[in-house]
C-alpha cells in the first residue's frame, strides 16, 4: 500500500486532503464552547478510523497488513492537527483580539501571552502526539475490520 518501493502519491494526496479537511472543520467547531472539548479530543483520537473508513468505502484503500493502517493513521493524525490549528488559532486570536471572547481561557492566556515560534513548537509537538494516538486508533481499526470480515466469512 503506501509502504513499499513505489509511494503511492495520489492515495497519499487523498490521505492528506481529507485528514486537512477534518482538522480544519473540528478547528471550527472547537470554537462552539461546550462541544470544543468533544471536538478536540476527536481530532487528537478519532480521525484517523474516519478517514479509513471513508477511503475503504470509495474503494481508494485496502490493507495487506497491520503496519499500513498504523501509517495511514499516523499520517492522518499529524496532518488533521496542523489543519485543526490552522484554523483555531487564528479565529481564538481574531475572537480575543476584536470580541474579547475566549473559546477555552487557557488557550486564551496562552494565544495572548505566546510567540509565533512558542505557537508553531506546541503546534508541532500536538501533531506529533496526535499522530501517535491516530496511529494507534488506525492499528485498532485495521483488526476491528479483520475481525468483522472474518466473522462474514
Amino acid at each position: 500500500m503506501i509502504i513499499s518501493m513505489k509511494i503511492n502519491y495520489v492515495l497519499l494526496r487523498q490521505i492528506a486532503v481529507l485528514s486537512a479537511f477534518f482538522g480544519g472543520l473540528l478547528g471550527v467547531v472547537t470554537l462552539i464552547p461546550y462541544v470544543g472539548a468533544v471536538s478536540f479530543i476527536f481530532v487528537i483520537c478519532f480521525i484517523a478510523p474516519l478517514v479509513i473508513q471513508i477511503l475503504i468505502k470509495y474503494g481508494c484503500l485496502s490493507f495487506s497488513c497491520a503496519k499500513d493502517s498504523v501509517i495511514v493513521g499516523a499520517i492522518s493524525g499529524f496532518i488533521s492537527y496542523l489543519g485543526f490549528s490552522a484554523f483555531y488559532v487564528p479565529l481564538s486570536v481574531i475572537l480575543m483580539k476584536f470580541f474579547h471572547l475566549a473559546a477555552n481561557y487557557g488557550v486564551g492566556l496562552m494565544l495572548k501571552n505566546a510567540t509565533f515560534f512558542i505557537l508553531v513548537v506546541i503546534s508541532i509537538f500536538m501533531g506529533v502526539l496526535s499522530a501517535t494516538v491516530n496511529a494507534f486508533t488506525g492499528f485498532l481499526t485495521f483488526y476491528v475490520l479483520e475481525f468483522i470480515a472474518s466473522i462474514r466469512k
